[in-house]
């Protein structure tokens, strides 16, 4: 069962919490013991555990900390430059852009990072990806029906993946540029969804 999204605010929970960030997105999951989350941290172990019972419990708030920040960031950045919905869509991609010229040591999509390391013996994991994913592509399709746009799901699934690549894509070329050239493509998609289809006229006879 994924970890769930806390309503009370502990503040050693979030000091746990935010050298879990720093240390699992920088170094990855794997790579990062407890006596070492502990020395970041400035906690006890006794103290983390409590909190956490296991690191996979600690790894699942982790990205439900992420995932929190990251809905927010986004519909954040889009709904304070425009109230378009159409130049919404194409703002996701400047918040790729913003976020990953901003994030200390960028090393891509938390979520992809995750499941590749342990998407095969973590389900939880699994789910908060497919949460956090999920997530996207309703934004998606909820602003594409907004713009009036032809096939709004189909419009927003494809756009998630232009989102989704062009972070694995900076991610491994090491270039911050890249969303900018994903928005190209998404112009293209918004402009023939927004068509209108030129009903066939009978034939003369």
């Amino acid at each position: 069962m994924p970890a769930s999204r806390p309503t009370i605010e502990d503040p050693v929970r979030e000091t746990i919490l935010a050298a879990a960030d720093e240390l699992f997105y920088r170094r990855g999951v794997q790579a990062v013991g407890m006596d070492e989350l502990r020395d970041h941290a400035g906690v006890t172990l006794k103290r983390i555990y409590a909190t956490f019972p296991s690191k996979a419990d600690l790894v699942e708030a982790y990205l439900v900390r992420r995932d929190d920040k990251w809905r927010h960031a986004v519909e954040d950045y889009v709904t304070r430059r425009s109230e378009d919905p159409a130049e919404q869509l194409l703002l996701v991609f400047d918040a790729l852009g913003a976020w990953i010229r901003t994030e200390p040591q960028f090393r891509g999509c938390a979520f992809h990072n995750a499941v590749g390391e342990l998407g095969g013996t973590s389900p939880g994991t699994t789910m908060l990806a497919r949460s956090n994913k999920h997530h996207l592509r309703a934004l998606l399709e909820k602003t594409a029906r907004r713009a009036k746009l032809r096939r709004p799901a189909e419009v927003a699934f494809q756009l998630m993946l232009l989102a989704e690549g062009s972070l694995i894509t900076a991610t491994i070329d090491g270039d911050p540029e890249v969303p900018k050239r994903a928005k190209a493509a998404a112009r293209v998609i918004l402009e023939s969804a927004s068509r209108r289809r030129v009903a066939r006229q009978p034939a003369l006879r």
